[in-house]
């Protein structure tokens, strides 16, 4: 894809080679190419667009806050949460009482807040 500017020197490049004739075509065709060369050393080096326009500042990236849409993975550990604590609380109720039935939800708490944790940073 061409910008103006390019056209423009493109255009100029074969009026200068129909003006003077074939004996300066391969001066004519160099100094194109050397213009091309230099824009494409430009926008390499961040001087210049990819099409030889000045290069706009990038801004920063946003560093956005992780949310249910960005990290599904989040509502899935709850979901798998609810449906294992149905049996966990069940067996530790039978062999332990509610002491096991508090160790049992403490350590599902944990584990859903240690993965809130970790998305934070």
């Amino acid at each position: 894809m061409a910008t103006d500017d390019l056209r423009k020197d493109l255009r100029a490049a074969v009026a200068a080679r129909q003006e003077l004739g074939p004996e300066y075509e391969s001066e004519i065709i160099d100094s194109f190419l050397d213009k091309l060369d230099r824009r494409d050393v430009q926008r390499r080096a961040g001087l210049a667009g990819p099409y030889g326009e000045p290069a706009l500042p990038q801004p920063a990236p946003v560093r956005r806050h992780p949310s249910r849409e960005t990290d599904p993975g989040g509502l899935a550990l709850a979901i798998v949460s609810i449906v294992a604590a149905i049996p966990i609380t069940a067996i530790a109720a039978n062999l332990m009482g509610k002491f096991g039935v508090l160790i049992c939800w403490a350590g599902l708490v944990g584990i859903n807040y240690a993965r809130a944790m970790a998305r934070r940073r």
